[in-house]
C-alpha cells in the first residue's frame, strides 16, 4: 500500500489492540495515505529514490498480480535478502505495505509498516485466522496501481498467523490501519486486488483515473 492512505489516517497509527478493545484506533485503510491523494512536495532527492522504487514495483496489467503466492519452504539467507530488499524498495516508494508479488516473486512474503519510529516487520506464509465483526470503509492506494484510490470495506480487527524471516511461527492480533494493511498486502499473495473489493462504477472510474495518470506521464 502506499503511504497516502495513513496521511488522512495518521490518528489510526496508534499501536494494535487486541480484539475486543474499545481503546483500538478505528481501522485505516493502509497505505499510509492510501496511494493517491493530492500528493505533498517531495524533496528531489526523495523523489528521485520514490521514482526509482517505483519502476521496480509491477503495475496493473502484469500477470504476475494475478497470481496466488507459493508458501515458503525455505527460510535461508536468500529468503532474509529477498526482506530486506522488499523493506527498502517500500520505504523508498513510501509506502507502508509490500506483497512480494509486487515486485514479481511468487512467494507468499509481505513486509509492511505503519508506524515511522518503528521497525519494518515481515510476514511469511501468513493466513488470517480470525476477522472481527466491525467493518470499516475507508480509502486506500495501491503502489501497483498509480493514481488509483478507491473506498474499501474491510473487518477493523484480524488475527493473523505467520513465521518470521528465521521461520519461527508467530501471532498477531491487530487494528485499524494495521489490520487494514495487513489484509491488503494478503490480497496480493492471493492474486486479490483493491479493484476487486469496489463496485463496477468505481472500477471504471480507477480504471480512467490510470489511463489519465499514463497519459500524463
Amino acid at each position: 500500500m502506499t503511504e497516502r492512505a495513513t496521511e488522512e489516517l495518521d490518528e489510526l497509527d496508534a499501536p494494535a489492540s487486541p480484539p475486543g478493545d474499545s481503546s483500538a484506533a478505528d481501522g485505516d485503510s493502509g497505505q499510509r495515505q492510501a496511494e493517491g491523494s493530492a500528493e505533498p512536495e517531495l524533496d528531489p532527492e526523495v523523489l528521485a529514490r520514490r521514482n526509482a522504487a517505483l519502476a521496480q514495483v509491477r503495475k496493473f496489467g502484469d500477470p504476475v498480480l494475478r497470481t496466488r503466492a507459493r508458501p515458503v519452504d525455505r527460510f535461508d539467507d536468500a529468503l532474509r535478502s529477498e526482506i530486506a530488499r522488499m523493506g527498502a524498495l517500500m520505504d523508498d516508494a513510501l509506502g507502508v505495505g509490500l506483497a512480494a508479488t509486487q515486485v514479481g516473486v511468487l512467494n507468499r512474503v509481505l513486509v509492511y509498516r505503519v508506524q515511522q519510529q518503528a521497525e519494518i516487520a515481515a510476514l511469511v506464509n501468513p493466513e488470517i485466522e480470525w476477522l472481527g465483526a466491525e467493518k470499516e470503509i475507508l480509502e486506500e492506494g495501491c503502489l501497483s496501481l498509480p493514481a488509483v484510490n478507491v473506498d474499501v470495506e474491510r473487518p477493523v480487527y484480524v488475527r493473523v498467523r505467520a513465521c518470521d524471516e528465521h521461520g519461527a511461527a508467530i501471532s498477531i492480533e491487530a487494528s485499524g490501519l494495521e489490520a487494514r494493511v495487513i489484509q491488503h498486502e494478503i490480497d496480493h499473495l492471493d492474486g486479490v486486488l483493491i479493484l476487486d473489493r469496489i463496485s463496477r462504477e468505481q472500477r471504471k472510474e480507477a480504471m480512467q483515473a490510470m489511463r489519465e495518470a499514463q497519459q500524463a506521464a
